[in-house]
């Protein structure tokens, strides 16, 4: 009911100002991050079903990283109106998107998402903390004051309440933005604990944080789907993803907590949870109205029949944020800003 009012409202906007489209295309293209692609894919069919008059947007995947790459390629009907991402937008990428004149990028935050580890539901659990995790992925840990290549084969190594079972972990690569949050508030979190020697370099610091074993780790560039194929192949593996998608599938994995707290939407939500953050997309402002739907589709995802508490997205694993910071962002998109 919601999201026919909604679509009702629109409908008489669209009469008034036109739909009219500059370019050749009358599709809204879409790319980006793994973890918003099942919010986005949803939101697509029901504001194709919403507004007839518009066809459905194209979604694709590839990671936040790629897809923020291509949004920034430039202007045009070639290029991408909307990159989906599980983080913010970088400095250096606005510097790209600028140089090639994607000037006009307006940032929508629409919820949060927690990352999670996750296991085989036939396995043992899992209780982690972030200086666990760095211990059991890191190429060189520090033993007796120094960097020595890592000694632990099983996670029973790395602490004794931890199960007795080879260290075999599938970890976003680096075109996600899953693998960057991961980096930040579990790797690098996890290293400032486990302390590094004295007198290191930056660049040895950074080596130290950033260089995962070879014979334990498993870098996955494709989506959610290629890590849960991994964990099925292989019962040993833990794989890092987005709370989300281990909801969707959960009859055949089971979580492990991160310092004590299961993640949950009220875990996130509540700020217990350590490791979660906040899902975006940024749309290319100078094609509205050249591609038909693009604010209409900005409103209809953010309006609360999909954002909001018990809308269409929360019963698909989004984490909803409060209404006043939905409105706040709705704002500054309407104000350009």
């Amino acid at each position: 009911m919601k999201a026919m009012s909604f679509a009702s409202a629109a409908v008489i906007a669209l009469v008034a100002f036109g739909t009219t489209a500059a370019f050749a295309r009358d599709t809204i293209q879409i790319a980006g991050s793994s973890t918003v692609l099942p919010f986005a894919s949803i939101v697509a069919e029901e504001f194709a079903a919403a507004f007839p008059d518009f066809k459905a947007p194209v979604v694709g995947s590839g990671g936040t990283g790629a897809g923020l790459k291509q949004f920034c390629e430039g202007d045009g009907e070639n290029t991408i109106d909307i990159a989906n991402a599980s983080r913010p937008i970088k400095d250096s990428e606005k510097e790209v998107c600028t140089t090639n004149g994607v000037k006009d990028i307006r940032e929508i935050q629409f919820g949060f998402d927690g990352i999670v580890f996750a296991s085989a539901a036939t396995g043992p659990d899992f209780a982690l903390t972030p200086v666990e995790v760095y211990k059991a992925l890191a190429a060189q840990i520090m033993v007796d004051g120094k960097l020595v290549d890592n000694p632990n084969k099983t996670w029973k190594d790395v602490d004794a309440s931890l199960p007795d079972q080879p260290i075999a972990l599938a970890i976003p690569a680096s075109n996600h933005g899953t693998r960057e949050v991961f980096q930040q508030k579990v790797v690098d979190a996890g290293a400032k604990e486990a302390g590094l020697p004295e007198g290191l370099t930056d660049e040895q610091k950074l080596a130290a944080t950033t260089t995962f074993r070879q014979d334990g780790v498993t870098e996955i560039s494709g989506d959610y789907t290629e890590t849960l194929a991994r964990l099925k192949s292989d019962p040993n593996t833990v794989g890092v993803f987005g709370l989300s998608f281990y909801d969707e599938n959960k009859d055949s994995l089971k979580v492990a907590t991160v310092n004590g707290v299961v993640p949950s939407n009220e875990s996130v939500a509540k700020g217990e949870y350590p490791v979660s953050r906040p899902l975006f997309f940024y749309v290319k402002g100078s094609h509205i109205g050249l591609v038909p739907g693009i604010e209409e589709y900005v409103q209809f995802f953010m309006s609360d029949a999909m954002i909001g508490e018990g809308g269409t997205l929360e019963a698909a694993g989004l984490i909803p944020q409060p209404a006043a910071k939905s409105a706040e962002v709705l704002a500054a998109f309407a104000a350009a800003k």
